[in-house]
């Protein structure tokens, strides 16, 4: 558990560390347009301090006993649906692209669908450690927290934050396996959820249109199919070691978001493929870690915590870097701990802070130690010993 944890703290800081310094870099080449003063010194103070709000949660939920959030999971989530309620009220809440996704006051914006991901993984925690001995019932293992993820992702979904709700609903999914539900009674919600999703999106032009760029994007150069082309450039650029850290021209107008969604092609361009490797290896640490700490976990409730934790971390860093690579149609989902962002890095280091807590009260495997030093072992103890015909 030791060499979980250390890995662990070791990946995210590195991650840490490498976002503040591209998000810096990333944008340089970034102008108000209405003071036309660059904005990378701004960014970069904005993402220390929510770093340092992270970093606080990420101890307090660190030292404070995971049985806590049983008590608190009901009140948390309702809060978190209550302020991803409150993007919807007028000068409170923030229409950007479209989209109502944001609260703004006090200078500070902040995103309830990032709170929404902690608490819903902290419920349905709850929910299913109460349930453990009926989750294989369709029931209790699929209705009553059926309720609870359509409650959520029903929010998000009319934001619309349409990556959001994929990777929540795909969280959840794992959660519910984890916990015991049986694959062919998740089946039916599962092709139900993704019936109306579809619909959703073929009624969406907006949406289509992104997905007809994944598909065809020689055909929208110029349109939809311009970001993630040129975030394929970026990464093609830097080759092996990259151009220089700060020396990427993709950041200069050419790859919209380069600091949030797309940074991991400025990492690409400007680092190369082996701070790109650095990055994925990293990731997949943290998801071997999480689920080693959640397999120790010294009861239920503490293994769906770090399972659901560790799902939403990997999942997210998967969707957004198969997004950068094309392998995936544009999502819009932040890299953890790497993209700017200070709710989506302020709800990851809760997460890792729930991780590390479930890692301290795992107990403690004892060595099995001989009764005094003189204990011999006999022929008949050894299945190696030669045996007497």
């Amino acid at each position: 558990m030791k060499v979980a944890v250390t890995f662990l703290a070791i990946c995210v800081a590195s991650l840490l560390a490498l976002g503040l310094v591209m998000i810096y870099s990333a944008s340089l080449g970034l102008v108000n347009t209405h003071t036309h003063a660059e904005v990378g010194a701004h960014l970069l103070q904005m993402q220390l301090v929510w770093c340092v709000l992270g970093f606080g949660a990420c101890m307090v939920t660190t030292v404070v006993d995971y049985a806590v959030l049983k008590k608190l999971a009901l009140p948390f989530f309702v809060g978190s649906l209550a302020l991803a309620i409150c993007v919807f009220v007028p000068h409170l809440g923030i229409k950007l692209n479209g989209a109502h996704r944001w609260i703004s006051k006090f200078g500070f914006t902040f995103q309830p669908s990032e709170l929404v991901k902690i608490a819903l993984i902290i419920m349905l925690a709850w929910y299913c450690d109460q349930s453990q001995r009926k989750m294989d019932t369709f029931k209790r293992g699929i209705i009553f927290p059926g309720v609870i993820i359509a409650l959520a992702l029903g929010l998000i979904f009319v934001e619309p934050d349409r990556g959001t709700t994929i990777l929540l609903a795909s969280v959840s999914g794992m959660m519910l396996l984890v916990a015991g539900v049986r694959i062919q009674h998740l089946l039916i919600p599962a092709l139900g959820g993704a019936t109306v999703l579809a619909v959703s999106i073929l009624n969406d032009p907006m949406r289509m249109n992104r997905i007809a760029a994944w598909l065809h994007p020689q055909q929208h150069l110029n349109g939809a199919a311009l970001q993630a082309q040129q975030g394929m450039i970026a990464l093609g650029a830097g080759g092996v070691t990259g151009l220089g850290l700060g020396n990427g021209l993709q950041k200069l107008g050419y790859v919209p978001e380069i600091q949030s969604d797309f940074i991991f092609a400025n990492i690409g361009e400007e680092l190369g493929l082996v701070a790109t490797l650095f990055v994925v290896a990293a990731f997949l640490l943290i998801t071997i870690c999480g689920i080693c700490i959640a397999l120790n976990s010294r009861d239920n409730f503490g293994c769906l915590l770090a399972s659901g934790v560790t799902f939403l971390i990997s999942l997210q860093a998967a969707i957004n870097i198969g997004v950068v690579t094309s392998v995936l149609p544009n999502k819009g989902l932040a890299l953890p701990f790497i993209s700017s962002g200070g709710s989506s890095l302020l709800a990851m280091l809760i997460g890792v802070g729930i991780l590390l807590s479930v890692a301290r009260r795992a107990p403690v495997r004892e060595k099995p130690l001989l009764e005094n030093n003189s204990a011999t072992i006999e022929a008949g103890d050894n299945p190696f010993a030669a045996r007497a015909v």
